[in-house]
């Protein structure tokens, strides 16, 4: 039978972090009324026979607070990455002028505040499921390794503590992370 590779912290640790990292980019571009360029990231655009991001294809900036602008590189792309844009379901609405578009950003209403706030909800608890599936993967090779006499039931007890208590911490990230991104969606 193949020995198992000794449990790995370390690992656990990155792959926990790195959904809780995951979460904070999609709350980057989670819209709250300000300017800001991560609100295009999601947007794909085909050009040169591949999807590519806005951020590709021009410079995005945000030289005022309520405005984006995207300077595009290819002047036979602009209408395409303006359309991509405007049909990107993120209810804004450019303006082309000529390799320059510029996308004003509406105030939020009370409705679509309320729909960014369940939204953020939604990521945090994927980000929660994420950090509790790592601890799942963990708990199970600890499992594994006790019943193969790799570790004592004392050691096996105290890393599992260990595991939970790292799951625990980032779960209450992930919380501090929503409390404090949805009261800049509702207080903007």
């Amino acid at each position: 039978m193949a020995q198992l590779p000794p449990f790995d912290r370390e690992d656990v640790k990155r792959r926990m972090k790195g959904a809780v990292a995951t979460l904070r980019h999609e709350f980057a571009g989670l819209r709250t009324g300000r300017a800001n360029p991560a609100i295009l990231e999601p947007v794909t655009i085909e050009a040169y026979g591949s999807p590519m991001h806005v951020n590709q294809l021009g410079t995005v900036s945000a030289p005022e607070p309520r405005l984006l602008t995207v300077q595009v590189y290819d002047k036979s792309l602009a209408k395409v990455v303006d359309k991509a844009i405007r049909d990107a379901g993120l209810g804004l609405n450019p303006q082309l002028d000529g390799q320059l578009i510029r996308i004003p950003i509406p105030e939020l209403n009370e409705e679509r505040r309320r729909d960014l706030a369940k939204l953020a909800h939604k990521y945090a608890e994927q980000a929660r499921v994420a950090v509790r599936n790592v601890r799942r993967d963990g708990m199970d090779h600890l499992k594994r390794l006790e019943k193969d006499h790799a570790i004592g039931e004392d050691q096996h007890r105290k890393l599992s503590d260990e595991l939970q208590k790292l799951t625990d911490d980032l779960v209450h990230e992930v919380d501090a992370a929503l409390a404090a991104k949805e009261q800049e969606i509702m207080h903007v």
